[in-house]
């Protein structure tokens, strides 16, 4: 059952697991044109280790309205607070995937009342730099009519190792999302919105784990990258084999595991 959040400028659109569980709130924040699909195994496995999962869509992706005007990694950040306050959560742990890494990050700067713990999955903190005839070959590739398919070929080529079980179906789910004209205009805008450089831990007390895929093609060398960023937000890393960018999909018996420990030692915490 797909719940929504009421925020100003629309609804952002959640799936909830273990809802009768008592153990500690995790929020999940997929990347940009990801489905909250993606986070069905950490979903499934953490309320199964007693705890409650919310995964929600960013903007305009998945069952999110696609009605607002701010798709920043910023704006994420407060969608991801909003709900982890409607749920009542306290002492909350959110996990986030590539763009949605730098959301949880800012949230746990923001929020310190809040966040406790955050799982930064294959995290952008900082932009990788691109060329200007790189730049412009992204631009043309993600124009309209061809930009949907070139996006759902590209969001496959970052799933390097092993695939995971279910992907045809959560590829259905990105396909269908960006098919729409104004879903894919919000994707776009997701795309092109000035990003945050997070370059430290200043105001934040969560507990961190740097979850990284050995494979993991936005980076020359993932391990250093993950290494970089375990040291802005003071944190440990998990390097996972056969594994590229969306190591939470590819190889859930390494993640939630490791999520778990992260859990337990922000409950040991309080």
């Amino acid at each position: 059952m797909t719940h929504h959040l009421e925020r100003p400028g629309g609804r952002i659109a959640y799936d909830l697991y273990g809802a009768e569980n008592e153990g500690p709130l995790v929020v999940c924040v997929p990347g940009m044109f990801d489905h909250r699909h993606s986070f069905r195994f950490v979903g499934t496995g953490l309320a199964t280790a007693g705890y409650r999962v919310a995964a929600m869509d960013l903007r305009g992706h998945g069952d999110s309205d696609t009605t607002f005007d701010d798709h920043t990694d910023r704006a994420a950040a407060d969608d991801a607070s909003a709900l982890a306050e409607e749920l009542g959560g306290r002492n909350v742990v959110m996990v986030g995937n590539s763009m949605g890494a730098a959301a949880v990050t800012i949230a746990a700067k923001d929020r310190p009342d809040l966040v406790a713990g955050i799982a930064l999955l294959g995290p952008f903190l900082r932009q990788p730099s691109l060329g200007p005839l790189t730049r412009a070959l992204m631009r043309l590739a993600l124009l309209r009519p061809w930009g949907p398919r070139f996006l759902t070929y590209y969001y496959d080529t970052l799933h390097t190792g092993r695939t995971p079980e279910g992907h045809e179906h959560q590829r259905a789910l990105v396909r269908a999302m960006l098919r729409p004209a104004d879903r894919y205009r919000a994707v776009h805008r997701t795309v092109y919105a000035p990003s945050s450089t997070v370059t430290d831990s200043e105001g934040m007390r969560a507990r961190a784990v740097v979850i990284m895929g050995e494979q993991d093609p936005d980076w020359k060398d993932p391990r250093a990258e993950a290494t970089w960023a375990a040291s802005v937000v003071r944190g440990s890393v998990v390097m996972v084999p056969e594994c590229g960018h969306y190591a939470h999909a590819q190889r859930p018996d390494v993640v939630v595991p490791a999520l778990v420990r992260l859990v337990e030692e922000v409950a040991a915490d309080v």
